[in-house]
C-alpha cells in the first residue's frame, strides 16, 4: 500500500519499534558497566533494567535524550544507543541493534535478575 504524501514520515524502524515495544520483557539487574557519549570519556554506571530493545542505567550526568551513547557490560563489545530519558539520576537507552537474545540469555546467566 502506497500512503499519500502528505501521510508520509521519516521511517525510523528500529527507533519507532521500540518506542513501540515498551512491554519488551525487562530485567531488573545490578550490573557495573561503563558509558562513553560519543566524542567524550567514559564513565561507570550501574545497568538496573535491561530488555532486548534498551536498557536503563543508574548515571549521573546531564547528557540530554538523543545523545549518542556506547554501553560497555563485562565481557561484552560496546553496544551503541542512544539516551531517550535522562531525569538527573537514571537514564534509558535504546539500542541502535536489537540486543540478540543469546546475548541477552548470557547476561542473565552471568548476572541474575535483582528483586523488585
Amino acid at each position: 500500500m502506497v500512503q499519500a504524501p502528505s501521510q508520509i514520515k521519516s521511517y525510523q524502524p528500529y527507533e519507532d519499534a521500540a518506542l513501540e515495544d515498551r512491554s519488551a520483557p525487562r530485567v531488573r539487574l545490578d550490573i557495573p558497566a561503563s558509558m562513553r557519549p560519543s566524542g567524550s570519556r567514559g564513565f561507570a554506571v550501574i545497568v538496573r533494567d535491561l530488555s532486548l530493545s534498551g536498557v536503563a542505567c543508574e548515571a549521573l550526568t546531564a547528557m540530554s535524550a538523543g545523545t549518542r551513547v556506547w554501553l560497555t557490560l563485562p565481557g561484552l563489545s560496546a553496544l551503541q544507543a542512544k539516551i531517550v530519558w535522562n531525569d538527573g539520576t537514571m537514564v534509558g537507552c535504546a539500542f541502535d541493534t536489537l540486543l540478540n537474545p543469546a546475548v541477552m540469555q548470557n547476561i542473565l546467566d552471568r548476572f541474575p535478575a535483582t528483586s523488585a
